[in-house]
């Protein structure tokens, strides 16, 4: 199929070109390579994929830029496009709430009104499992109520899976949202806790654990998300006739459109999971107990039994195993970066 991939140079969307192309799609990439945090890693990242799999095209645009995401669908004419671009990040958003509006909330409206025009036979777009907010009763089920975000960035992606049913229902875009569940694994983000910790043991910081170090999160291992993210793409969501509207079901419609987590489904306490990481980097960490932090949700746990029964695959990687490879990644690629020259914006244009 021909895909394209939004965000193609983060953490999972790297991963998802590579899969996609080993499983003999036709992908192209679109990413606009910010600063939020080193670009480096994310041209590194293209470098990793293009080392295994060869050249793809890949289009240096931004997601605000309405007029040039027209112009690439136009030229690609996707028949799936996987969403993964975004202002990510929890904390960042206290700091810089306008960024969360530009990019997830106009950005997302670009892309929809580019599936609209130029139509596609599935949108695939990642939602969070922030978007549970408030709510406490644990395993989150699809089909819970998530009214109450805690943090702007939880707003934007309950904002997404809305937008993205809005035009299910007027323009019969298939839509499949998707909740991660803290992902983790090799070539993940600088800002997340796998990289943040396992740099503070290693270099001797003190490493600071908020709530005390009492939160659990559903840890999950990237290899499950790209696995389940290939087994959706030729699965786009179908209206259900007999939807009840009067108990609706918060994750399927009358429209083409649907939700699903993707999750553990086994949640780890964050002081086991620095021994795990203490374990693997072979050093003990210097923890400092701190309260807890604005927007931070308590505790994750995923309900992931509608992704099963949909595609015949749930997470399975454990913890353990999953933090093991992170650490062999992170040990080589921080004590041996590599070095490419990024490539300019008007070169990448060109090679589409």
């Amino acid at each position: 199929m021909n895909i394209l991939v939004t965000g193609a140079a983060g953490f999972i969307g790297a991963h998802c070109v590579l899969r996609l192309l080993r499983d003999g799609h036709d992908v192209c990439g679109l990413d606009n390579f910010n600063d939020y945090y080193d670009p480096q890693l994310k041209h590194d990242r293209v470098a990793w994929v293009k080392d295994q799999v060869g050249e793809f095209p890949l289009a240096h645009i931004d997601l605000t830029d309405a007029s040039a995401i027209d112009e690439l669908f136009q030229l690609r004419r996707p028949d799936v496009v996987i969403h993964l671009a975004a202002q990510a990040g929890v904390r960042y958003s206290l700091e810089n709430p306008r960024a969360y509006v530009d990019s997830n909330l106009g950005g997302f409206l670009n892309i929809l009104e580019s599936c609209r025009h130029h139509p596609v036979k599935h949108l695939i777009y990642a939602s969070s499992s922030s978007v549970y907010g408030a709510n406490q009763r644990t395993p989150y089920s699809v089909q819970d109520g998530v009214d109450h975000p805690l943090s702007l960035y939880a707003a934007t992606k309950k904002a997404n899976e809305s937008m993205a049913h809005s035009y299910s229902h007027l323009f019969g875009i298939p839509c499949t949202g998707l909740r991660f569940f803290t992902v983790y694994g090799p070539w993940g983000r600088p800002d997340m806790s796998p990289i943040q910790f396992a740099k503070a043991i290693t270099e001797n910081q003190v490493l600071r654990l908020f709530n005390h170090g009492e939160h659990a999160r559903d840890f999950t291992y990237i290899d499950d998300i790209v696995e389940s993210i290939a087994r959706l793409v030729e699965r786009p969501p179908r209206p259900i006739p007999d939807w009840n509207r009067e108990q609706p079901d918060p994750a399927t419609s009358l429209a083409p459109w649907c939700l699903y987590n993707i999750g553990g489904q086994h949640p780890v306490a964050l002081r086991t999971y620095v021994a795990l990481l203490e374990k693997h980097l072979g050093r003990t960490a210097r923890i400092e107990l701190l309260p807890l932090q604005p927007g931070d949700v308590l505790n994750t746990c995923a309900d992931a039994s509608d992704l099963a029964r949909a595609t015949g695959f749930q997470p399975r990687i454990e913890l353990d195993d999953g933090l093991g490879r992170f650490v062999d990644w992170f040990l080589d690629y921080y004590a041996h970066p590599i070095v490419h020259a990024p490539l300019a914006a008007e070169s990448q244009r060109r090679s589409l």
